[in-house]
């Protein structure tokens, strides 16, 4: 059961970590690049940090229950 529960868990982390690596690349679409930005769009700048860090956490972690479930 509980190997059941960490790959589960894996798996979660690991679409969580898909779904930050696409909106960060939307991100950059969107914003051509972060060349075009509209006023008070100051956020995508914190989007451009903070969506690959979150992408790279949610993967480690999505390959540390991985492992430790085999």
């Amino acid at each position: 059961m509980k190997r059941l529960i960490k790959m589960v868990l894996a798996i979660l982390l690991g679409l969580l970590s898909v779904f930050f690596i696409f909106y960060e690349v939307r991100l950059l679409y969107v914003t051509s690049g972060l060349t075009t930005i509209r006023v008070g769009g100051q956020g995508a700048y914190i989007g451009a940090i903070v969506f690959p860090l979150l992408a790279l956490l949610f993967g480690f972690g999505a390959w540390r229950c991985f492992r430790s479930a085999s």
